[in-house]
């Protein structure tokens, strides 16, 4: 049986489907066990005056209550930062800030006296910064403004035939994970902490843990065996909730288990930054880009989080698929009194690349042209017209060939004619239809973070164990390290078993973001393997005196002189002649160098590609709109496991139509409360949002680099794919005014944003 390139099912589907796999909160509590809950700030910002402590304590049920005076360490849970306190102290920055811990034996009980933070607490108000607009006007950042240029372009401005000026609002996204934040906390000898966390950094927790308990990182072990979901939303904000259930455990040395209630979850953490971008932009009577002006500005929130790098993440992500012969990227994080915004799929990329397709979008109406022209004249090369703004060539450009097929297989043109002649004799439902491309960087763009390590043990009888830096959440991680395993071995993957990710067995890693999860953990875990497989190779080699590139080691058998063994008589051979059966792995991915100053280098291992064509269906009347059918086609290299990817490409692609359809994110604009709190008043995509029609195929395709099996990523990319979306109701909306006026549509495209650009179209009409 063929391991490698196999859509073997997810290793923990049969427990999904049983209800049988265990999260955090599924684990059966120790005795003596307390809840706890958080009390939060009523004000955007203020002066944190009093918290009445024994008010709180007298009230029945409670145990204990935890201020930021109790951290014995450091009151910091700041991801590179340290500006981000566990607990305010001082001064609270938004509306939902935690300002002090409940504890009790009863969650019910923990909560009810939370939720009264109130009637317990003296808050002097401060003048809160609410937009980032205004934060941006009152020079209110995080960090230091960046800047990305190449080329003259106040020169091809002059050059340039046309000039367009305009503005883009594009909102964020609550990641919307179905298991909620929570750990659980547990006191060890000596000073020691156990924490069960829904985390994709386990390695952050422990030190954000052992800085807020003043211990060395040993004292602290993280463990984390699945999440119910992350999206990003669990790299850096579960840091929190482990630090409060730790400093409470180790308080009053008795297990702590924290977990918020989806509204205090949404109140508390951060999501997908909004962005606002002003762009100008030069291009010639064919619509080729000649130059670009941007500034993005980003709400950050109160604190920097991991702004920064979703910033420059954004700013490398502007260019997309197209060549831009000058440019000049400004991006500032602008400081508001709302929560710290942070890590969410595509890190940035998404807002930064649906900008240049917005612009290429209305370059298309401007010059009579089917937007799909005005995108491929801008392409990149693949021989020239090929390097990025930040310095880094596009090897394995595959998008003009990629998109060629999706153009053939989707009936592209075909069908563009006959929306037109729908549209025509449609007075009320009008139908939009567009087809964009991507081109997505892999790597974290810190270098250092490009790192994993793992551990692979051969038992006695065969067996195997594997433990690698990555966190499981659902995307298929662990099922495809273990068939990299299986297949560097050459065994069957059964005997492949991937436990809990544990800070004590594999040290310093790095978050599972960046979509590095399977090319790090992958290539650690193969490394381990091969480990093993050479001292196998080479124990038979001495044994039988034979070359040992005559040995094979394949589908569970091994062959040695033409005769044959099991695997399983191999390692029980090897053991008794004292061969070492485990090792450890690591992998660092190459070629990567960053000049942060400057933005300028090599942040990228490779790309991956992918285009989509969707169409939709607008009711002019209401604002309505439907994905009537989506077309998607992306480079995934040599897929590992093409079940897995295609799960990866269908979810991100319906999350991303999410983002740019019907996720409404709204503060209210006096208070600084955020409104849409609840899935009552948050609405995420469901079944009947999903095209009717959706056909979802793999680019065939071999990554040129060495990754884990000349695989590509696979969890951010397909999130810029439904682009296309987004553009088909610009499309649709377009019609209205005969394609020569164009929309002014801002994301989410929720109806009420879809009607405002109908009576902006209408009245521009002549």
């Amino acid at each position: 049986m063929t391991v490698s390139g196999n859509s073997l099912p997810h290793e923990s589907a049969h427990l999904h489907v049983a209800g049988q796999a265990t999260y955090i909160d599924d684990l059966p509590e120790l005795a003596g066990t307390l809840h706890a809950a958080l009390g939060l700030s009523p004000v955007a910002h203020g002066k944190l005056l009093s918290i009445d402590v024994a008010g709180l304590l007298a009230l029945p049920g409670v145990s204990a209550i935890l201020v930021a005076a109790d951290i014995p360490g450091i009151n910091d849970c700041g991801a590179i930062i340290h500006d981000d306190p566990i607990l305010a102290d001082g001064t609270v920055h938004y509306l939902g800030q935690p300002m002090f811990a409940v504890l009790s034996t009863h969650r019910e009980t923990a909560r009810r006296v939370a939720a009264r933070a109130k009637q317990f607490v003296q808050i002097e108000p401060l003048p809160a910064v609410l937009t980032p607009e205004a934060a941006h006007a009152s020079g209110h950042h995080v960090v230091p403004p960046m800047h990305l240029q190449r080329g003259d372009v106040d020169q091809a401005m002059r050059e340039a035939k046309h000039l367009l000026n305009g503005q883009l609002h594009i909102g964020g996204q609550e990641q919307f994970y179905l298991e909620g934040q929570i750990s659980y906390a547990i006191p060890k000898e000596n000073k020691g902490m156990l924490v069960h966390c829904s985390t994709q950094h386990p390695s952050e927790m422990q030190h954000a843990v052992a800085h807020a308990l003043g211990l060395p990182a040993h004292n602290v072990l993280i463990e984390c065996r699945r999440m119910g979901g992350g999206f990003g939303g669990k790299e850096s904000q579960s840091a929190l909730f482990a630090c409060i259930a730790a400093v409470a455990a180790n308080k009053l040395q008795r297990p702590v288990k924290l977990r918020p209630d989806r509204d205090d979850d949404f109140m508390i953490t951060g999501r997908r930054h909004c962005f606002v971008h002003d762009y100008e932009v030069g291009y010639d009577e064919q619509g080729r880009l000649m130059g670009a002006r941007v500034s993005m500005i980003s709400r950050a929130g109160f604190s920097a989080d991991l702004s920064a790098p979703v910033m420059t993440r954004a700013l490398c992500h502007f260019d997309n698929a197209y060549y831009l012969p000058a440019a000049s990227l400004q991006g500032y994080c602008a400081r508001t009194n709302t929560q710290s915004n942070t890590a969410f799929r595509g890190f940035g990329g998404p807002q930064g690349a649906l900008a240049i397709e917005v612009i290429l979008d209305t370059i298309a109406r401007k010059t009579g042209q089917d937007p799909l022209d005005v995108r491929l004249i801008n392409l990149y090369g693949t021989t020239d017209r090929n390097t990025t703004p930040y310095g880094q060539v596009v090897e394995q450009n595959v998008l003009r060939p990629l998109i060629d097929q999706l153009v053939q297989s989707s009936d592209y043109r075909a069908r563009r004619k006959a929306i037109s002649a729908y549209n025509a004799s449609s007075p009320v439902l009008k139908k939009g239809l567009a087809l964009t491309p991507l081109k997505f960087g892999i790597s974290f763009n810190v270098v250092h973070l490009n790192q994993a390590g793992a551990l692979v043990h051969i038992y006695s009888d065969g067996s195997i164990l594997v433990n690698h830096g990555g966190t499981e959440m659902g995307q298929g991680l662990n099922t495809k390290v273990a068939q990299m395993v299986a297949h560097t071995l050459g065994v069957h993957v059964q005997r492949v078993r991937v436990c809990a990710t544990d800070t004590s067995k594999v040290a310093n890693t790095s978050a599972t973001a960046a979509s590095t999860g399977f090319d790090l953990n992958g290539q650690a875990a193969a490394d381990a393997a091969q480990h093993i497989k050479d001292r196998l190779i080479a124990h038979l080699a001495q044994r039988d005196n034979v070359a040992a590139a005559s040995i094979v080691i394949q589908d569970d058998c091994v062959l040695v002189g033409g005769q044959a063994q099991s695997f399983d008589a191999l390692v029980m051979d090897a053991y008794l002649a004292r061969v070492q059966l485990w090792s450890d792995g690591f992998y660092a991915t190459p070629k990567l160098h960053w000049d942060g100053a400057k933005l300028q280098g090599r942040p990228f291992y490779y790309f991956a590609y992918g285009a989509a064509a969707s169409e939709v269906l607008l009711d002019t009347l209401t604002g309505e709109c439907k994905v009537l059918r989506a077309d998607v086609l992306h480079d995934v290299g040599q897929s590992i496991n093409p079940a897995l990817d295609m799960g990866q490409i269908e979810g991100a692609f319906i999350q991303g139509m999410g983002w740019l359809t019907n996720e409404e994110l709204w503060w209210h604009p006096d208070s600084g409360k955020l409104m849409t709190h609840a899935p009552s008043t948050y609405k995420i995509p469901t079944a009947s949002d999903c095209p009717a029609d959706f056909r979802v195929h793999l680019f065939d395709n071999v990554n040129m680099e060495d990754t884990a099996y000349r695989s590509k990523a696979v969890g951010e990319p397909p999130l810029l794919l439904p682009f296309s979306v987004f553009l088909a109701i610009r499309d649709a909306i377009s019609s209205t005014g005969d394609h020569l006026i164009d929309p002014p549509l801002r994301a989410p495209a929720t109806p009420e944003a879809i009607l405002n650009a109908l009576d902006a179209v209408k009245a521009a009409r002549p």
